[in-house]
């Protein structure tokens, strides 16, 4: 077996100390680029796949219930919500890949070695709970996937789901590149499962464009600015900004000017098209809710179980339900390996820690289970709904300490050389960081006053 090669040696002062192990060290450099003369089409290939990855964490089961809460409540109306959340998405992965190729650290290292020992621990705890709550979400939507198809109860979906390590293990083993086309295959699968619920549910494409209208009615309706910071907390993931920064160094690049700028390039396109597609999904669920249910009367739909009861009868089309529950289980598979590798990604780079992936997959996926099987067990079906929504406003709180230190960097000269961003693009990253601050800051005083 090669030996991985090692990451070069750092051009830019503005880092303290020399580059570590690159994270995901077994398959650092793995796959190769064809040459700089190469037509677009191969080269976009050979960078294809990190995107799609990190697109996973966009649609996974925490998205699914404020995309219906969205739909059935208010109708067409959030669509804008989650078409603007998608555009943040897009410019702070751009961001997360810049980084990565550029310095050849990904978003933990970074931190390591710019805070304080004590500052860097604080984030690292936060990225491990965020890491925990988005697993507890894929966790809740396997075993609601597995309940909606098998009839399996609840606490045996949740035990059933801790036998997924061995399957993302197996695989792992196999490349890099296998992993990736098993999240494109299940991505395939959730698309067409959705396309089918648009069709069926017969929608106002009227309405699905003045949708994507941005209306102040968002920011001055209280119970609809509220389920909008729930969906841009459940669509830009905090743990996909540490995943995307070390996922595109699998690619081996030149290291050069030229060959880090065709790099970035092709990682931009790669992952702008993964997130489309990720929006498509996302406006999918909200539409079939507000076509199925809003439509229909049914205001106060935000379970994912009541959304499968009642999606066959009243749209009167029988595969209705069950193409929604494959979507749902293909969805927390999908993201449970995507959270695998950011979990070995957080460890690695903020604590220099290279735990066995199996014990780290065990680890993570016992801290999500616990909880999940206590309160499948008391609370049955309405306590693993209101687990979901929780999830996802820990993911929403935890945002703004992955994103501030990922624009931080970017935009420093001394770490980034000629890479660092842009006029514009400091300006667009640092008001979307100010718009994430200022929704997370009212989440807070909701939870607390409210």
């Amino acid at each position: 077996m090669e030996t991985p090669p090692k990451p070069p040696v750092s051009e830019h002062p503005g880092w303290r100390q020399a580059r570590h192990a690159p994270s995901l060290q077994e398959v650092y450099a793995s796959i190769k680029v064809p040459a700089h003369d190469a037509s677009f089409w191969r080269k976009l290939f050979a960078f294809w796949g990190p995107g799609l990855m990190v697109a996973v964490g966009y649609m996974d089961p925490g998205n699914w219930a404020t995309d219906i809460a969205g739909g059935a409540r208010y109708g067409y109306t959030l669509l804008s919500v989650i078409l603007i959340s998608n555009l943040f998405a897009m410019l702070l992965q751009h961001l997360a890949a810049k980084l990565g190729i550029v310095t050849g650290r990904d978003l933990a290292q970074a931190c390591r070695d710019h805070y304080s020992k004590p500052v860097a621990m604080v984030l690292w705890v936060l990225c491990e709970i965020a890491i925990a709550a988005c697993d507890l979400a894929e966790v809740i939507g396997s075993a609601i996937a597995l309940n909606l198809l098998f009839g399996l109860p609840l606490p045996w979906g949740v035990v059933l789901t801790i036998l997924d390590v061995l399957v993302v293990l197996y695989f792992q083993n196999k490349g890099f590149r296998i992993i990736e086309s098993i999240v494109a295959g299940l991505i395939v699968v959730i698309f067409g499962c959705f396309l089918y619920e648009i069709i069926a549910s017969n929608p106002d494409w009227l309405g699905i464009a003045a949708g994507l209208v941005p209306q102040t009615r968002v920011v001055t309706d209280p119970g609809m600015l509220y389920i909008a910071i729930g969906i841009l907390g459940a669509t830009v993931m905090p743990h996909n900004l540490y995943l995307h920064s070390s996922i595109v160094q699998t690619r081996a690049i030149e290291q050069t000017e030229e060959g880090k700028r065709m790099a970035i390039k092709f990682a931009t396109i790669d992952s702008t098209v993964a997130l489309f597609l990720a929006f498509f999904v996302n406006a999918a669920i909200l539409v079939t809710a507000a076509a199925a249910f809003h439509r229909n009367g049914y205001f106060n739909v935000a379970d994912i179980n009541d959304a499968h009861k009642l999606l066959a009868p009243v749209l009167g089309a029988g595969a209705a339900s069950v193409l929604f529950a494959v979507a749902l289980l293909a969805s927390g598979q999908n993201s449970t390996l995507t959270g695998t590798l950011a979990g070995q990604i957080v460890m690695e780079g903020f604590l220099h820690i290279r735990l066995k992936p199996w014990m780290r997959r065990l680890i993570t996926r016992a801290i999500a289970v616990i909880p999940a099987l206590i309160v499948t067990i008391l609370y049955g079906e309405k306590g693993t709904g209101e687990l979901l929504v929780l999830s996802q406003v820990i993911l929403s709180l935890q945002l703004s300490f992955a994103v501030v230190p990922l624009v931080l960097f970017t935009g420093s000269k001394l770490k980034m050389g000629v890479f660092t961003n842009s006029l514009l693009v400091k300006v667009l990253a640092w008001t979307v960081s100010a718009i994430i601050i200022t929704l997370n800051a009212y989440l807070l005083l909701e939870m607390f006053l409210g």
